[in-house]
């Protein structure tokens, strides 16, 4: 029977991933089996398993921590916003419906809790650590009665809990009182300790309000830690990439991403942002374009309204204008989906409307259907024409989400070769490259994690701009890796682990 612990927050985006993440790895490097758990995440940054079912970004990057392959019972229930209070409800991996907030919260969510439920007993069985994290705040009394997420989870795993708050942002102390305050008193119980999370400056300075904060509360003050910057690790959602900002560095390549409303899976970028000469920045609205050396037309989870979003804010014409000068485009999954010439939704699966006009870069139409594709995949690319890089080779990895399927008005050049699916072998062509070898489109999230392609395409582009190509391909697996060892490392220095393991203890008793 695995020991089981906790992470919940005063608020969102307070840190808890991270730290679940951190104490993933921690427990991995001192030789116990530890799993994460993450009951409802609500992200549109998802990712697809070895079996085709889909999950959130976050428990993939703590799985990778915890030395595992990520498994939709570490998050079972998935929302992905569709917009309007509307989100798609994902299930054990696979989409059972978009429903609205109240529909979800005050009908559906605790038919879910079975679910929830076996994946605790199953995770119990199979592990000897569960690292539990929680979501927005325990003490959302709006949201208690049919919350599945934070303390019912907790009381049915035998969590302890850790409670964590943002001093960055101001105002931890009261945060982490008027938590407390909020909850029943068994729920307060269930906290026994608190984490202050990204701190900036000299710790003993901070000691009077530590000691406060234990005489006022009871609970012990677990650790502090501080502000990390440019971990290296993969983002939870969009709440995450308003922290990106703009590059703080300069490099050759100058990059640019369109920051869709509906962006999904900008993760997708993270290998590109990590390379030392390239300078990949987001295009907020309100802000141009510019004359980047490559544009990218990110994934979306509604594909017709952010196509509606680059017409009425000019960026449609902007980007078919640059296109027209010579400057090259990809675009992945929705961002594909928007370079054909139309885009179809006839049984409004993502919007109200029935076709939305595209920008007409490959000729192409896209016709969104109910059923889903999720598949993790392999693919090959044999003289890839992509900036004329004639790129060849096997074994590139990535991963399809999407319910569009797109139709060619009249013959392409494919993308890729998607070799094989869930495991399955296939001979599938994916994608398309425009005849001028300036327009990518492919529906492959992933595929600049793979280093050796990743490279090719960024020394085509130092090679237009009149560069010497740098052939170095980085190990980013490796990079992934030593970044884990590094919050670890952080994390493991700043916080009481052996309080941390004497609670874990206590909760079972051991």
């Amino acid at each position: 029977m695995a020991r089981a612990i906790m992470l919940q927050g005063t608020s969102s985006h307070v840190g808890k991933s991270i730290l679940t993440t951190a104490l993933c790895r921690i427990f991995k490097q001192d030789g116990q089996r530890v799993t994460p758990f993450k009951a409802q995440n609500m992200a549109l940054n998802s990712y697809v398993t070895k079996t085709g079912g889909e999950m959130g970004r976050a428990q993939v990057a703590q799985a990778e921590a915890a030395g595992l392959d990520p498994a939709v019972e570490m998050n079972p229930v998935l929302l992905k916003p569709t917009g309007n209070a509307c989100s798609q409800v994902i299930v054990m991996g696979k989409s059972v419906g978009n429903m609205s907030a109240k529909e979800y919260h005050s009908g559906y969510s605790l038919t879910a809790l079975g679910v929830v439920t076996e994946c605790i007993e199953k995770l119990h069985n199979d592990f000897d650590v569960i690292v539990i994290e929680g979501a927005g705040s325990p003490a959302e009394v709006n949201l208690k009665a049919n919350d599945i997420v934070n303390m019912r989870v907790a009381k049915l795993a035998a969590a302890p809990v850790l409670l964590i708050a943002d001093i960055d942002r101001g105002g931890a102390l009261a945060s982490v009182v008027g938590t407390l305050e909020l909850l029943e008193p068994d729920e307060r119980d269930l906290v026994k300790g608190i984490i202050i999370n990204k701190f900036r400056g000299d710790i003993n300075l901070l000691k009077p309000a530590l000691d406060f904060l234990e005489t006022k509360t009871g609970k012990p003050v677990v650790g502090v830690i501080p502000h990390l910057d440019r971990l290296g690790i993969d983002d939870e959602d969009s709440v995450s990439l308003e922290d990106k900002g703009q590059p703080a560095k300069n490099g050759d390549l100058d990059i640019a991403v369109l920051r869709l409303p509906k962006i999904s899976n900008f993760t997708d970028f993270d290998a590109i942002a990590g390379e030392t000469d390239v300078r990949l920045r987001y295009v907020r609205q309100g802000e141009a374009i510019g004359k980047p050396d490559l544009i990218i037309l990110p994934g979306s989870k509604n594909t017709t309204e952010d196509l509606l979003y680059l017409r009425n804010n000019g960026y449609e014409q902007e980007l078919i204008k640059l296109v027209k000068s010579g400057t090259p485009v990809v675009g992945i999954c929705g961002g594909y989906q928007m370079l054909g010439r139309e885009v179809q939704d006839p049984d409004h699966t993502e919007s109200d409307l029935d076709k939305v006009m595209g920008l007409g870069l490959i000729d192409s139409i896209t016709v969104f259907v109910a059923d889903k594709v999720t598949h993790q995949v392999t693919a090959a690319a044999d003289n890839h024409k992509f900036l004329g890089i004639n790129f060849s080779g096997g074994n590139l990895t990535g991963y399809e989400i999407h319910m569009g399927r797109t139709q060619f008005l009249s013959p392409v050049d494919h993308a890729f070769s998607i070799t094989t699916r869930s495991g399955e072998q296939v001979n599938m062509p994916d994608g398309a490259v425009s005849a001028d070898g300036l327009v990518m489109g492919t529906y492959m999230h992933g595929i600049f994690d793979n280093d050796a392609y990743r490279r090719a395409v960024l020394d085509a582009l130092r090679v237009r701009k009149g560069l010497a190509p740098l052939g170095v391909v980085k190990d980013t697996q490796a990079l992934k890796n030593a970044a884990y060892d590094r919050l670890a490392k952080v994390v493991r220095q700043n916080m009481n682990m052996d309080l941390v393991y004497r609670i874990l203890n206590e909760a079972t008793g051991s």
